[in-house]
Formats: structure tokens, sequence, C-alpha cells
């Protein structure tokens, strides 16, 4: 299994969801990019729900599809700024749903951008978000999942991370998402986000060529995977435009795409709230893979 460590989840996770797995990626090697360092992993309240933080060694827990398996697959990125991640609210609340609609959920605690673990923290997220993508793939037989179905869902940062992954593709194609879910997320590269990501994903400016290279919507073109976006009018930290401004370069390259806008809802509501109408988004997320034509 590729060196591969596979182990049971936390014991709170067993009565309510069947056979759930965790899988160490990198486990029988130094994981790309990685330096010595003496960072502790660990969780924190933030925004009102737990996030991990410190992330040095890359994990991802399998929620295997339930009932009628439709066969696809997807690696899911919690946000967090890239400073944290939002591993339960955005992360296996969101699998648990997704697995009980047939479809695997694979919750990617990526290693986090850290001067302190890495020489090049900016490799570092994409790097493992390719590599679970590839392990699905390589799993498929395990899981009963078709390879030519499995792509990315994203949220805020992790949308970002997600949104890198389908436009930059890996000239190795077993890396590359076949669909995109994104999720309140940031595709523009304005002076707000260029700081942004200065600040906690390169920890240092931007060279001329990074940021022609973060300027996504440049980038867009008819090779991009299909796109489902969702996104709240009024969120203050990611601009609903970040999305319609995707979509708009999908649809100009007639790559198939899919909005939803809510009025209300802010940032980070996760799987969504009724008050809002945010809790709508995954089944309206599910009705659009069992109808997207991947070729």
């Amino acid at each position: 299994m590729n060196g591969l460590v596979l182990s049971t989840l936390f014991t709170s996770y067993s009565h309510s969801t069947p056979k759930v797995e965790k899988w160490l990626l990198w486990q029988s090697q130094t994981p790309p990019y990685y330096k010595s360092n003496d960072l502790v992993e660990h969780e924190k309240q933030l925004w009102g729900t737990t996030v991990v933080t410190d992330v040095t060694q890359a994990e991802m827990t399998v929620f295997p599809a339930q009932g009628n398996n439709t066969g696809v697959a997807v690696v899911i990125l919690p946000g967090g700024g890239y400073e944290v991640e939002a591993i339960y609210h955005e992360g296996f609340d969101v699998a648990k749903v997704l697995a009980h609609k047939g479809i695997t959920a694979a919750v990617l605690k990526y290693r986090l951008p850290n001067p302190k673990s890495s020489n090049s923290p900016e490799l570092v997220p994409i790097t493992d978000v390719r590599k679970a993508l590839s392990f699905l793939r390589e799993q498929a037989p395990r899981f009963d999942i078709n390879p030519g179905k499995v792509g990315v869902l994203g949220f805020s940062a992790g949308s970002h991370l997600a949104t890198v992954a389908s436009v930059h593709l890996s000239e190795n194609s077993q890396e590359n998402p076949n669909f995109s879910m994104l999720i309140y997320g940031v595709t523009k590269l304005n002076k707000e986000n260029q700081q942004w990501l200065q600040d906690t994903l390169y920890h240092r400016p931007l060279t001329a060529q990074e940021v022609s290279y973060n300027t996504l919507l440049n980038h867009v073109d008819v090779n991009i995977p299909p796109a489902f976006l969702v996104h709240a009018m009024d969120d203050d930290t990611c601009h609903y435009t970040e999305s319609t401004s995707y979509a708009e370069a999908l649809q100009k390259n007639r790559v198939p795409t899919e909005l939803h806008l809510f009025a209300t809802g802010s940032h980070g509501f996760g799987t969504g709230h009724e008050e809002h109408g945010t809790d709508q988004w995954l089944t309206l997320a599910v009705n659009w893979l069992t109808r997207l034509t991947i070729h």
C-alpha cells in the first residue's frame, strides 16, 4: 500500500459512522519540503468551533460511502486561513453527510505552511492535496471508487487550495481533481489577498512569477475541471465576487459550472444553517454530482 499506514479513527466516531479509517500520507518517507521542528499539533477553540493548528504530519480520514455507493469520492479541505484547520465543522461533519449520500468522503488534515517546519512552506499544502488525490485512486478497489470521479471540496482557504489544484494541474493526472466544489473561497489576487498569501502561505513577499502564478483567474482554460460554487452575499471575509468571477471565467471556457448564492449566511457556515437557507447547499451539491458528466 505504498507505505501508507492504516488505523481506526478516534473512538468518538466509531459508534456513529461505519469503519472510518485514518491514513498517514507520508508514513514511510520524509514528507516533501519538511524540516525538523519542535511544533506540537494541538486543538483549540476559535470562531466558536474546534480547530487544529501546528499540523506537520498530513493525515486523511476516510468516511466510506454508505448505502447506494455512487462511486464518487471527494477530498475535503477544511478552511482556516492557512493558519489553522476547522477540521470538524468544515471536515468531519461534512464527510458524514456525504458518506450517508453514497459518496466516499476523505477529510485531509494537510500540513500547515510554517517556516519552522519547511523551507518552502508555500509548496506544502498543494503537495499534500495531490498526494491525497492519488492515494484515493490507488485505493479505489478498497472503497469502491470510480477513479474518474475523484474531486476536491474546499472551504475558505481550503477552497483557495482546491482552486489552485484545479487551475495548476499536475503533470501526473492521478494527482488532479475530476471536479471541484468551492465553498466561500478565494480566487482573486487583489491587494488584500496578496498580503494574506504573503503572511500565511509564503511567509515572504511574492516574486513577480509568483504573482502571476497566483492570479488564478488568468489561468482558467478549457482544461479546468467542472466546479460547484457556494457563497453568502453578506460574507465580509471572502467577498461573494470571488465565486462569481471564477464561475464567469469557467463559463467563458465552456467548463460545466454551477453557482449558488445565499442572501445571508456570512462566512464559515460549514454544513449550513436553516435560518439562512445555507443548510441546502450539501443537498444541491450531491444533486450536481449525480448529474455531472465527467469526460
